[in-house]
């Protein structure tokens, strides 16, 4: 126990008290208590610790002294130690051998300091509690010290570090607050001291030596800093300074002094007018006031925030860091006390070199008055803000040119910026939002419910975004939670966050906070990035595995979008008599019935039973005069975590489209009937000769048609789904996210709506489309009546001359004069309704070609043929004609429509009918 005691720090600290007075154990003890505060104070006085510029020093050191070699050894030693690395603090130890070196009889030693320094009396209570801690409960602060906190992350800052002021020469350190920065620890950053200690001279020795090794004031200086104490009962005497410092010390804090108090009025502190003082001491006083104003301040607004709990974690972290602040100006406002304790019980009445004035003060409080300006701005410009919008107003204060005040602002921001970045850790790697106050940059709204999760649940609050956090670092680390709630909420997926993505160390403190805002294009993207790739990897990865996410993309494609040709054709086949009936006769289950045997009969079969399972068939709401074909359409059912990318707005589009795909296929599929119509009673046909004029009219209109529809098809089915589809598969599968697939999904059937004419600037292109659509359901009515009328004639003909021919070979007269005449008559009626058909079909043809004015003065030349009501009924398509169709092409802002219209009418062939049509 003896060996122990012998190497604690108190029992060296006090022999090297009495090796430094030369006196004994009890002799020390109040010098012994003093050390004891010096050494746990936050002060040291502000050294560049530049290991090569205190080498430098030791060699002129030895090379002074003329001893080369050893110059020349020293530099080979230190070199050799730089190399293996045995030593830590290489500049510790250089410093403590150049002050070891000094010769402790020059006045300049600092050495000599120590014993002057212990020399002095010291105040009775140098070992109790501060002045300070006298004060109201306010004032004494309970905040953990900040070496506990984030105490080396701040690089050299502060006011230690500025420049010495001195006025009148060399402006000594008060000797209470040399011995505190003297023996302040080296060890400690000084981004934790804050720099609240005052400039060291530039020759402290000299306020420390003896009085006979400093030069005599002369006549002229004494006189100037000679003050008249104030004598009791003597009001006409004027205030001593040390009154006014000691006045000033308590301003300093906040309190009214005995002849400065706060002016609520002015707004500041002010001298009492009825005090007699001379300009000068009364403007110096002025101005060290001002500190009093900067500290009701910043003290202000901490005592209403800190206990306001809406102001959230990151407000009260920003109370803390200003706190810390004050603390340490209050530690220098106990040295300044003490030393003037020193004085007031040595009984100084001059202004010495080592006594406290004014200026003096003037002079010392400078960098903590600037410090003190900087925080009350930085109070003033964070009003009214909190959460992330208060880390952005810390951090956009600390873009200054000032190292110093650079500093302090980081180190308030690593303050501020820890309880984000604890958001920020738990969030991306454990999917929770702890997020009382509304503070982080993810809101949640808990009213959404699982189905909506992805799109609703989850979004940024901008406004609270730090400004040292970008847009899109933001939008990963919202994706990064997202995907971790989704997989276990929708999903379902009970893989441990852990196991997703390795958790990296947190922000535990607000050290790790410093050193994650040091390096926020490095070390802080490098885990957002890690954690972002690897859990949109794994999200992806359950999607495509267990929810066939891919495949259910394919199946869109196939059945919605009619990518599965012989299905589509062979169900229009199944389809067709049922789809000719009216609407209002269909039932959904015999639908099902026929789309079950559409697939068994087709490639369709082969597909995965979890998607032929979704293909339904819907029924949309029948409007009066409906067929079966305005109707049906083709349902896909989604439910669970496909249905994030098939919502319900995406499957209304897919409704859309295939409801115009289905229009444009059964264009096609009726086409294909007259086509066929025609080439089988073609031959047939060839027996009536008056009807040749006729069935060629219905073969000119039939080709134009099939030659419209096939490149409506070729335009539909390459330019618009399969290059869409192509660059929708192309993005997925260079996807990162499920967003990126999302928003490729979208813009696919965005694109594909608005190229097949189905967005609102497409509405008049679409109605005309319609139209001709119409035109061509007109025309196979009209030639299938046509047939139908020619067959029924034709039939007759053929029976006529059949009993004709049997009653020659019975030997009997074909046919009576009756017959014959009746037979006439009747030839007479059918050939009196040709004209007819072949205006009908006239009609159909101008309807389908020329402009509308040409088609008013048509239909006036054929009023004769009692068509009007047939006309009136498509009255409302008079305007719907290719011809204009292909005009708004031309002028349509998409290329893909203009080259259409080039491939419509290829040979001019629409502009050369309204032309000639026109003049005729």
């Amino acid at each position: 126990m003896a060996s122990l005691d012998q190497k604690s720090p108190n029992v060296l600290l006090q022999s090297l008290c009495c090796r430094i007075t030369g006196k004994s154990e009890a002799e020390v003890a109040h010098q012994f208590q003093y050390a004891v505060r010096v050494i746990g104070s936050n002060y040291a006085p502000t050294i560049e610790r530049d290991e090569f510029l205190v080498s430098e020093k030791i060699k002129k050191e030895l090379l002074k002294q003329r001893r080369e070699g050893d110059a020349a050894l020293f530099s080979e030693l230190h070199r050799k130690l730089q190399t293996q690395g045995v030593l830590k603090h290489r500049w510790s130890v250089l410093y403590l051998l150049l002050s070891l070196s000094e010769d402790p009889r020059k006045p300049s030693s600092r050495v000599g300091n120590y014993g002057a320094l212990f020399a002095q009396a010291l105040p009775r209570d140098a070992h109790s509690t501060p002045f300070y801690c006298t004060r109201p409960q306010s004032l004494a602060l309970s905040y953990a010290d900040r070496n506990a906190g984030l105490s080396g992350s701040v690089g050299t800052s502060g006011i230690s570090s500025l420049g010495v002021y001195t006025l009148n020469g060399p402006t000594p350190t008060p000797q209470a607050l040399l011995a505190s920065q003297s023996s302040a620890g080296a060890t400690q950053p000084l981004g934790s001291r804050l720099a609240w200690a005052l400039p060291v001279s530039s020759s402290p020795s000299s306020a420390l030596a003896p009085p006979t090794s400093r030069p005599p004031l002369g006549p002229a200086v004494l006189s100037s800093r000679l003050v008249r104490p104030r004598r009791d009962g003597d009001a006409a005497d004027e205030v001593s300074e040390a009154a006014l410092v000691r006045d000033i010390l308590y301003v300093f804090q906040g309190i009214d002094g005995k002849f400065i108090k706060m002016n609520a009025q002015e707004n500041g502190y002010k001298m009492d007018s009825k005090v007699v003082l001379c300009r000068s001491l009364r403007d110096t006083s002025s101005r060290l006031a001002e500190l009093g104003w900067l500290h009701n301040k910043v003290r202000k607004y901490t005592d209403a925030r800190s206990l306001d709990r809406a102001f959230g974690l990151v407000g009260q972290s920003f109370c803390a860091s200003l706190h810390q602040e004050l603390k340490e100006y209050y530690r220098l406002l106990s040295v300044l006390h003490s030393q003037l304790q020193v004085e007031d019980e040595q009984g100084v009445t001059i202004c010495t070199e080592s006594s406290l004035t004014l200026r003096r003060l003037l002079v010392w409080m400078y960098d903590p008055k600037v410090r003190l300006k900087t925080l009350a701005a930085l109070v003033d410009f964070c009003q009214g803000r909190k959460g992330g919008e208060l880390a952005s107003a810390v951090h956009a204060y600390g873009k200054t040119g000032d190292p110093q005040m650079r500093a302090l602002i980081q180190h308030i921001l690593s303050l501020v910026s820890h309880p984000i970045l604890s958001f920020l850790y738990r969030w991306i790697y454990d999917g929770e939002l702890e997020d009382t106050y509304h503070e982080f940059f993810v809101a949640s709204d808990p009213n959404v419910k699982t189905d909506r999760l992805w799109h609703d649940k989850y979004s940024l609050r901008k406004s609270m975004i730090p400004s040292f956090i970008t847009m899109d670092q933001a939008r990963k680390v919202l994706l990064i939670g997202k995907s971790i709630n989704f997989l276990h909420q929708v999903c379902h997926d009970r893989t441990p966050p852990g196991k997703i993505t390795p958790a990296s160390k947190p922000a535990d403190t607000p050290k790790d906070a410093a050193e994650l805002l040091s390096d926020l294009e490095g070390a802080f993207q490098e885990k957002i990035d890690s954690a972002y790739f690897d859990t949109s990897k794994y999200l992806l990865d359950v999607l495509n595995r267990n929810y066939l996410l891919l495949e259910h993309l394919q199946a869109m494609r196939r059945y919605l979008l009619l990518g599965q040709g012989d299905f589509i054709r062979h169900l229009m086949d199944l389809l067709k008599p049922e789809l000719a009936r009216p609407a209002t006769t269909l039932y959904q289950h015999n639908l099902t019935g026929i789309l079950e045997t559409a697939v068994r009969a087709t490639n369709a079969q082969f597909d995965n039973a979890e998607i032929l399972k979704r293909l339904d068939v819907r029924l949309l709401e029948v409007s009066p005069g409906d067929t079966g074909w305005d109707v049906f359409s083709l349902d896909y059912h989604v439910d669970g975590p496909i249905a994030t990318v098939f919502t319900r707005e995406c499957m209304g589009h897919y409704l859309r489209v295939f409801n115009f795909l289905w229009r444009a296929k059964r264009m096609e599929y009726t086409l294909t009937d007259i086509w066929k119509g025609q080439m089988c009673n073609a031959k047939l046909l060839k027996t009536m000769p008056e009807l040749s004029g006729v069935l060629h009219q219905c073969h000119i209109l039939a080709s134009e048609m099939v030659h419209f529809i096939h490149q409506m098809q070729y335009y539909i089915t390459f330019e618009v789904l399969e290059c869409s589809w192509d660059e929708l598969w192309n993005k997925v599968q260079q996807a990162q996210d499920l967003d990126h697939i999302i928003a490729a999904h979208d813009v696919f059937l965005d694109t594909i709506i608005s190229r097949c004419l189905l967005d609102n600037n497409s509405r008049s292109l679409l109605n005309q489309l319609r139209a001709i659509f119409d035109q061509i359901i007109e025309f196979q009515s009209a030639q299938d009546a046509l047939y139908r009328s020619a067959l029924e004639e034709l039939t007759l003909r053929l029976q006529f001359e059949e009993r004709k021919r049997q009653r020659e070979e019975e030997g009997q007269w074909g046919v009576t004069a009756e017959q014959e005449a009746e037979e006439r008559r009747r030839i007479q009626e059918f050939q009196d309704t040709i004209p007819k058909m072949r205006s009908q079909l006239r009609i159909l043809t101008h309807f389908y070609q020329v402009p509308v004015q040409t088609t008013t003065k048509f239909l006036r030349f054929y009023s004769s043929f009692r068509v009007q009501l047939h006309f009136s009924q498509r009255s409302s398509v008079s305007q719907s004609i290719v011809q204009q169709f292909l005009v708004l092409l031309m002028t349509s802002s998409d290329e893909s429509l203009r080259f259409l219209s080039f491939r419509l009418d290829f040979n001019e062939h629409y502009r050369f009918v309204c032309r000639s049509k026109e003049t005729r």
